[in-house]
């Protein structure tokens, strides 16, 4: 961005300067997208950005070949991701010495590099192209796409792909009340966790009285798992903020918040530079565009507290209070921030607005299912080959994510379920993988959408300790409002710990069940009442895990470290010593070359660190 950019004054302004930077650029044009996310950061992002740019200047082609920064291409686990375009050659854990060869073979050459691309899971063929990556093919990155292709700390790189021009149809040409009706015809529910129809809140709003009125967009993302808003705010903030300035003008309001948690310093430090450039351009601040339209954006920061992601909770922060959530008698859409009428939406939600703008309601809800119109963004975690974001039209099964997109479990596992919804969300087994995803069918599951984390597990997971450790979670980050949760947490967390330590007795799943009804009734906020979900779904499906913990005192998973012994299978040991250099206790004596070791119950602590060094398989769990 050039720092003597004159503010623009109209929307014809606007769109000259976007003809202008595209008669600049050219689609064809060789660039160099560098992933600068905060994953592939750890990776050496910038250094290896910086190292492509000293190497295009050392081969005089400084001015004809792009280095872009980018945001977070998605495909985190094969970071450093490096795409050349226009060619959209994808090059995969690139690091600082691939640079020279990058250069010469692929920019100048125009001929891929075989070892940097990607192999496929299922045939091993190398796979060039972006689009033909199975992680990318059947994904439909509507929101995230822009990601690959803009540096987020420039503003004219937004505008050049059609930027702020959902935002100059609207002040151009659109009533708020029209705004609210394309939103409403879209179908375009809350991204947040709830899936709440974003038309009828922000309706609420407009009609509520009170002044000022207050747009909230909420990227605190506290589930364990989750980074979705976070790499759109560090990826595309523009995009955000327009959504935002479109929300603001349909409700009237003249002032605007961003809540994120301050260990985000990336997406902090873009939005504050987004904030900027747009004040500078004149998109932000008083008349925009000439248009007699008002508007402030200010940056909140929030202290990591899981609570703070609850709406009423949030709000009490901005306000400078503990944040606790209150009771919702009365909406916040009429009486939210300041006890003014307040719209919240999470990151993603906002960056859906000028897509439904700019393309239409008609084309938007086209995508998805019946009930839950475009796509969503997945953090895809866990046990799984290809962790990392995905965007997906609603309505895609479970399986396809997981196999398709993620390909499938590591080692050859067995799939055993997936958790969606963060923390408070449910795991679903594999009889339900065909599920498709979407808001009531997550729900109807016992799970919800929540706000994207999906953590997929395998034969190696214990389901009840998998519970235990969500509720430990839950408990520990309960702001101990209301008794239900602050006392109902502790007691249900208390007796899994009984279970998976071999006290557990039958009447124990008989009282998790009533306590989980008692809280999902009584807790004061959404994510106290959704808190049981982890034990509802894990004593629903996988009840016969429980019944093993209580009645044979064992875990089949031989995770709990109470209900398990290791054994050396004698037959199978000849005495390598792996074993015994790898246990801490000296719990596994050495008896002699060819000769099994043998494993002292007494000394040994359960660690496991035997069994991971050992090459033979001569160690099990019983």
């Amino acid at each position: 961005m050039n720092d003597k950019q004159q503010k623009l004054t109209s929307v014809a302004e606007l769109e000259k300067k976007r003809q202008g930077l595209n008669k600049q650029r050219s689609s064809d044009a060789p660039m160099i997208a560098v992933c600068c996310g905060t994953g592939c950061q750890a990776y050496g992002g910038k250094k290896i950005a910086d190292a492509f740019k000293e190497e295009i200047e050392k081969h005089g082609l400084g001015g004809k070949v792009e280095v872009k920064t980018t945001g977070c291409h998605g495909f985190c686990e094969r970071g450093l991701l490096v795409v050349i375009r226009p060619q959209n050659y994808f090059y995969q854990r690139v690091r600082l010495e691939d640079v020279p060869e990058i250069v010469s073979e692929t920019v100048i050459g125009g001929k891929p590099i075989e070892r940097l691309l990607y192999e496929s899971l299922a045939t091993g063929e190398k796979i060039a192209s972006e689009e033909e990556v199975p992680f990318y093919k059947k994904q439909v990155r509507l929101v995230f796409g822009d990601n690959g292709y803009i540096d987020p700390y420039e503003i004219d790189d937004y505008i050049a792909v059609g930027g702020y021009s959902a935002f100059s149809k609207v002040l151009s040409g659109m009533t708020p009340e029209q705004v609210i009706d394309e939103v409403r015809k879209a179908g375009l529910r809350g991204r947040g966790g709830g899936g709440f129809p974003a038309d009828i809140k922000w309706q609420s709003s407009r009609e509520a009285h009170g002044e000022p009125k207050y747009i909230i967009c909420n990227c605190d993302e506290g589930d364990p798992g989750a980074f979705m808003d976070r790499s759109l705010m560090e990826g595309n903030p523009h995009a955000i903020l327009e959504g935002m300035m479109i929300g603001a003008y349909a409700v009237g309001s003249s002032i605007a918040y961003i809540y994120i948690r301050n260990e985000y310093p990336l997406a902090v430090k873009n939005a504050y530079r987004a904030i900027q450039q747009a004040k500078d351009y004149g998109l932000l601040g008083k008349n925009i565009l000439g248009s007699g339209f008002d508007l402030e954006i200010k940056i909140n920061r929030g202290g990591g507290a899981f609570v703070c992601g609850e709406s009423t909770a949030l709000m009490a922060s901005i306000e400078g209070k503990v944040g606790e959530p209150r009771p919702k008698y009365i909406h916040t859409s009429h009486k939210g921030l300041y006890n003014k009428p307040t719209v919240l939406n999470n990151v993603e939600t906002w960056a859906n607005v000028p897509l439904i703008i700019n393309k239409g309601a008609d084309w938007y809800s086209k995508i998805g299912t019946e009930n839950s119109k475009g796509t969503k963004i997945f953090s895809l975690v866990g046990k799984i080959n290809h962790t990392g974001l995905v965007e997906v039209p609603m309505g895609i099964t479970l399986r396809e994510i997981v196999y398709e997109i993620g390909g499938g479990i590591p080692g050859d596992k067995k799939f055993k379920a997936v958790q969606t919804g963060g923390p408070s969300g449910g795991c679903i087994p594999e009889n339900l993988l065909d599920l498709p995803v979407d808001f009531d069918e997550l729900t109807n599951a016992g799970s919800m959408m929540g706000s994207g984390a999906m953590i997929v597990m395998d034969e190696e997971n214990c389901m009840v300790d998998i519970a235990r450790y969500f509720l430990e979670f839950l408990e520990d980050e309960s702001c101990g409002k209301c008794v239900p949760c602050r006392e109902g947490l502790r007691r249900m967390r208390e007796i899994l710990d009984d279970i998976t330590q071999g006290r557990g007795e039958e009447s124990h799943l008989e009282m998790l069940e009533e306590m989980s009804e008692v809280i999902n009734d009584g807790a004061l906020c959404g994510l106290g009442q959704t808190a049981p979900n982890p034990v509802m779904t894990t004593l629903k499906y996988f009840r016969d895990e429980y019944k093993a913990h209580i009645q044979d005192k064992k875990c089949p998973a031989g995770v709990c470290k109470s209900l398990i012994t290791y054994h050396i299978i004698e037959e199978k040991c000849t005495g390598c010593k792996l074993c015994v250099n790898a246990c801490s206790y000296g719990a596994i004596e050495f008896m002699g070359k060819k000769t099994p070791v043998v494993l002292h119950q007494s000394e040994c602590t359960k660690c496991g660190a035997c069994k991971e060094v050992c090459k033979l398989k001569a160690i099990e769990i019983r």
